[in-house]
């Protein structure tokens, strides 16, 4: 990330001309044809991030890309009053074809193509010209046009905004896994959206590309080039030969494969050297472990077994079977090399790592986690099974849907080993990245055999479907059957012993005791501001009853819903779930609030406590805490908090003296007066002192 970090230094510097460069671009990517050429869309989305850095403000990156925009739409809609004169047919960008293509969706949409087309890229700047070659009215223009050009400028400086300020969350996967997963669901998104709303988009796309190649073939200069390096070319032109397998499928296999081998080789030297990933790998094992419910697990179970080895080889057998009948047995060789390569090269995983399996494991499982067997045979089975389906099923639309909900189900089993405990993120990750090469190398030997002999055309009888359709039924009932009988020993949590303390701040003599809360990465957030010595959990609890704080709900489904509601309607909700935070590697035990004068979810008082791990020596137990204030509602999923953390902890040391909680307290130095930010960039500040507190 040291270049993005480097960039955003060179933005920061813009000043002004940073809101100018906005509007110059936004009216480019509107001004007619010119905005073929011009990614406005993702330079605007680029500003929206450098602005959650607090580089540029984000309301006035609205209002100068809003004008930009509406100024090259009227640009266009006044250029086109003025005729056709810039259409030739012989013209490789500006022809006829595409103008038609613009009067197509004009007199399909009528009025409201203006709005649709806004938010088209080729099109972005078509219909605006020919909204005003038809002569369109213009107040009716006027209208679509602002609305349009406003709602753009929102969407893409908004959309760009919550990425960089989610871009501490991403940070340390961005080189690896997160620019890989966001490109991939990204894709699915964008394609899903265009291949059910917008056929012609594909088509049009297609004209504007070959437009633009045949011009740039024909330069003089780029003609010169080739006739030079003749070799070169000629190698190049082979490699991107669609009729051979040796051109651009294994060009296009050989890079794939190339790509996802280092992304593993990353995972195993991170796993190997970054004390970083060990410490996400254990929150999200404890994160996780606090949200686990026995609805959940029931599910989770369920789409586990999907990647257990019964039913991948039951399975495997099944679609053997009618890929014989279907006389598809081409594909028969390259199935089974990709099973037994996935399977194989995961014991060696496992065998040369010796990774132990989480300590929140629900089930006990008799190999090593590294990396994670399901995963692996979940992309290379099911993997093999969406290359299948999408080479033999005709329309596109089909063919997005497989791909879309056979993502979904392989990264439903992935996250299945996570939730369930028996598995750590990395663990999954490794073992995606390991079916993926399999995968990969079934898929080179299914196109090479392809190549050689192409499969015959095939009729499927009645019979034959008779046939398929029975062995699919009884591979469902033999998955029923098995997940019902299903049951694995289960894992005893064992509860970490606890160590005496002469003293509570004893305990932070060690360094490894932390005096700060962690983000998920193990970055420090806010300082610990009380420690608390009680009884048990329950005195706890009552303390904080009697001093008129409510304890939070569990996050669950309803809960979130429930609070999404409330903060929406701007209502009250007193026992709303709380964001995790972290501490000692786990996620906070006891969440506290107490509504403000405001009477609303989006304005609370916030207080975590965890248990330590240690006792005084007359037998109690020693928690720890911070204090916070919500202010407002962030990225739709999360809180502002208040930066004066250390009038929270006073209003809360007030509330428990007031009830006559406290026994006695002093307060102490704790650390060194900080200034630092939050997991999601909230600044704060505090003088670094703490309450050690006693309760009655």
């Amino acid at each position: 990330m040291e270049f993005l970090n480097h960039f955003l230094q060179t933005i920061q510097h813009l000043g002004v001309f940073g809101y100018l460069l906005i509007l110059f671009i936004s009216l480019a990517e509107s001004f007619p044809f010119l905005g073929l050429i011009v990614p406005g869309a993702i330079i605007v989305g680029l500003f929206g991030f450098f602005s959650a850095q607090g580089y540029l403000d984000i309301g006035d990156l609205i209002w100068f890309s809003a004008i930009g925009a509406i100024l090259g739409d009227g640009i266009s809609y006044y250029l086109g009053t003025k005729g056709t004169k810039l259409f030739r047919q012989e013209n490789k960008i500006l022809k006829l074809s595409h103008l038609e293509k613009g009067e197509n969706f004009f007199r399909k949409h009528g009025n409201k193509s203006i709005f649709l087309g806004r938010f088209i890229g080729p099109l972005r700047s078509i219909i605006p010209f020919v909204a005003g070659l038809f002569r369109m009215d213009k107040k009716v223009f006027l209208f679509w046009n602002v609305a349009s050009g406003i709602l753009w400028a929102v969407s893409f400086l908004l959309l760009g905004y919550f990425f960089g300020g989610a871009l501490k969350t991403i940070e340390i996967w961005s080189s690896r896994a997160g620019i890989f997963i966001l490109a991939i669901v990204a894709s699915l998104i964008i394609i899903r959206i265009l291949t059910k709303y917008i056929p012609p988009f594909f088509a049009f796309l297609k004209s504007i590309s070959l437009s633009i190649k045949e011009a740039v073939v024909a330069n003089p200069d780029v003609k010169h080039f080739v006739e030079k390096h003749p070799v070169f070319f000629k190698f190049t032109s082979q490699r991107l030969n669609r009729g051979r397998f040796s051109g651009l499928p294994l060009t296009f296999l050989s890079v794939a494969f190339v790509y996802v081998l280092f992304l593993f080789l990353g995972v195993i030297e991170d796993i190997l050297t970054s004390d970083v990933i060990i410490a996400v790998d254990m929150r999200v094992a404890n994160l996780l472990f606090t949200f686990r419910d026995a609805e959940l697990v029931k599910i989770f179970t369920w789409i586990t077994l999907l990647a257990k080895w019964q039913i991948v080889v039951s399975s495997a057998i099944v679609l053997s079977v009618i890929l014989w009948l279907w006389k598809k047995r081409i594909y028969l060789l390259p199935l089974w090399v990709t099973l037994a390569g996935s399977e194989l090269f995961n014991s060696l995983g496992k065998l040369a790592f010796h990774r132990p399996r989480p300590d929140a494991s629900l089930y006990i499982e008799d190999t090593f986690s590294f990396p994670s067997g399901h995963s692996t045979i979940a992309v290379a089975f099911y993997g093999f099974l969406i290359y299948i389906l999408f080479r033999h099923i005709k329309k596109w639309k089909y063919k997005v849907n497989v791909l879309f909900f056979g993502i979904i189900l392989i990264l439903a089993i992935g996250l299945s080993r996570i939730y369930l405990g028996v598995h750590f993120l990395s663990d999954v990750w490794g073992g995606y990245l390991l079916g993926a090469l399999w995968l990969l190398i079934g898929i080179t030997v299914s196109e090479w055999l392809r190549h050689r002999k192409p499969l015959l055309l095939f009729t499927s009888t009645q019979k034959t479907k008779i046939a398929v359709l029975i062995f699919i039924l009884a591979e469902l009932a033999f998955y029923v059957n098995f997940a019902l009988r299903y049951n694995p020993p289960v894992a005893r949590q064992e509860k970490p012993g606890v160590i005496v303390a002469a003293d509570a701040l004893d305990i932070f003599g060690d360094k490894e005791i932390s005096r700060f809360t962690e983000t998920l990465f193990g970055e420090r957030q806010e300082p610990l501001s009380f420690i608390v010595i009680a009884k048990n959990d329950q005195l706890l609890i009552d303390a904080m009853r009697k001093a008129g704080w409510y304890r939070a709900d569990t996050a669950t489904f309803i809960s979130v819903a429930k609070l999404a509601k409330s903060a929406i309607s701007n209502e009250n909700y007193p026992t709303a779930p709380m964001t995790p935070s972290f501490w000692d590697a786990r996620v906070h035990d006891f969440g506290f609030e107490k509504p403000t004068e405001a009477q609303s979810a989006r304005e609370r008082h916030h207080a975590r406590f965890w248990r330590a791990q240690f006792e005084t020596k007359n037998g109690n137990r020693v928690y720890v805490g911070t204090a916070s204030q919500d202010i407002g509602v962030k990225w739709l999923i999360t809180h502002t908090i208040k930066p004066d953390i250390d009038t929270e902890r006073e209003i809360l040391f007030s509330d428990l003296e007031n009830a006559g909680a406290i026994s006695s307290f002093t307060k102490e130095k704790f650390v060194e007066p900080t200034l630092g930010t939050n997991f999601s960039g909230d600044q704060f500040f505090t003088d670094g002192k703490a309450y050690v507190i006693i309760l009655k």
